[in-house]
């Protein structure tokens, strides 16, 4: 029998009109990693828990979780793109980061019924990177994307003490926004990237960004500008590698992916949604 067997067999067994419900939200939803991965971890935790996957559009994002809220059995819920900002909205209580951010990727349910917030793309990210080899410290980055997750690996990167962050996002609007909120934190130097800054500008260079979920999309940057120095990382988890990684590898780049991320991103969640 086989990993995958095995988990089924063992998920089949243990269901019953006791188990706990977790979400997972978005839209779309095909190609989230977190059901099994985060399922297993629970029930290793001793949580007769199951997480099941919603594809659930924004203009049904109200609806969803004033379902949800009624549901005695839903614990939490975890979201993704492209909720991490609304669901916000639904949360009593936010942690720190998440307050800060104003997104939030997991949502705990308190005694009193209501939803506490946290965000942990972040620091899951930078995790898996410094397991991957990667180096932060004094390093200049390029981070591509400014929404949930490319808020929160932001906010992470200027903790782990780079030297500078530049931001590259389509919607100019939200990329101001971030730059001028983490600098108010006065922890390094952060700027909107300039369109002639090519990837050689730079140390680290992060996607934060859907672009390489599909076979067409284009890359990010244009990597034949990218030296061998560079350390690449991706949050896309399907496919596990994307174009991007893969054309990094192949420059001789160091290299963190979207899976590796996940796992340190899932213990995190785990951890929030198992707290009393």
């Amino acid at each position: 029998m086989n990993q995958g067997t095995s988990f089924s067999a063992s998920l089949d067994a243990g269901l019953s009109g006791a188990t706990r419900l977790y979400f997972i939200v978005g839209d779309p939803i095909a190609q989230v990693r977190s059901p099994a991965g985060v399922t297993a971890a629970l029930r290793a935790a001793g949580r007769d828990a199951i997480v099941v996957p919603a594809h659930v559009a924004s203009e049904n994002l109200p609806a969803f979780f004033a379902g949800a809220s009624q549901m005695k059995n839903v614990d939490g819920i975890i979201v993704t793109v492209p909720h991490k900002f609304s669901a916000t909205e639904y949360c009593a209580s936010l942690t720190d980061e998440a307050a800060f951010l104003g997104t939030v990727n997991t949502l705990r349910r308190l005694p009193d019924g209501r939803w506490h917030g946290g965000m942990f793309d972040g620091t899951g990210f930078v995790s898996a990177l410094l397991d991957a080899g990667g180096k932060l410290a004094d390093q200049r980055v390029l981070l591509i994307g400014a929404g949930g997750a490319g808020s929160a690996i932001g906010h992470a990167l200027l903790g782990a003490g780079v030297a500078s962050l530049d931001v590259r996002d389509n919607d100019r609007a939200r990329t101001q926004s971030l730059v001028e909120r983490l600098n108010g934190l006065k922890r390094g130097a952060v700027s909107a990237a300039r369109e002639s800054d090519g990837p050689e500008t730079f140390d680290v260079i992060v996607n934060a960004s859907p672009a390489g979920m599909r076979s067409d999309d284009p890359l990010p940057f244009d990597v034949t500008r990218l030296p061998g120095s560079t350390f690449v990382g991706d949050v896309v988890t399907k496919p596990p590698l994307t174009p991007m990684i893969e054309a990094a590898r192949s420059r001789g780049c160091g290299t963190v992916t979207g899976t590796q991320m996940f796992g340190r991103v899932r213990d995190r969640i785990v951890e929030f949604l198992l707290e009393v």
